[in-house]
């Protein structure tokens, strides 16, 4: 008999350790951390981009500088939370037009988006290209065409499609400044 009051007590005991713990869970607001001023070689708006973010407690920014040579023909920006991919900007060079294939994303149902000579927008990415052949003092010599590709990754809102095309925008008008494109 006295093993099933211990019994008793300690399930009860739980039940109400449990409690507590969510109640305090519960009471806690998801935090979202806030991008630096100067982040992804200020390509984009601060807050487009923090909006897209999800909760987490660190942030850390890994950043290719945005140089392109014939040896180093893309660039990165990724933002990770609490070490998970949260936002990734890609700029990538192409020489032949005929290289940049996207039949890999038909399956994520994309919409097409009238940025560059052809984009698309998914639910937590966008794509696009377009001709882009650098100015005479600037390289790759030899490259023709620019792939801009972001994602965001884990963001509370699970659909992005109505967000993105605006930040592919801002990263299409980045690197058109930028690089000069002739």
């Amino acid at each position: 008999m006295r093993h099933a009051g211990r019994v008793a007590i300690l399930a009860s005991l739980s039940i109400t350790l449990g409690a507590a713990s969510v109640g305090c869970a519960e009471g806690k607001a998801e935090s979202i951390p806030e991008l630096p001023q100067e982040f992804c070689w200020s390509a984009f708006d601060h807050d487009d981009v923090q909006s897209v973010l999800p909760a987490g407690e660190r942030l850390k920014q890994d950043t290719d500088e945005f140089h392109f040579t014939d040896r180093n023909r893309s660039a990165s920006c990724l933002i990770y939370i609490d070490g998970n991919n949260a936002f990734d900007a890609h700029a990538r060079f192409e020489d032949n037009e005929e290289l940049i294939e996207w039949s890999s994303f038909d399956k994520l149902e994309p919409d097409s988006i009238k940025i560059g000579k052809k984009g698309i927008v998914w639910n937590t990415g966008a794509i696009t290209y377009f001709p882009c052949k650098p100015t005479v003092n600037s390289e790759p010599p030899a490259a023709k065409y620019l792939e801009l590709t972001i994602y965001a990754s884990g963001a509370r809102v699970q659909n992005q499609r109505k967000t993105l095309p605006g930040l592919l925008e801002q990263f299409t008008a980045f690197a058109q400044k930028e690089l000069k494109c002739a």
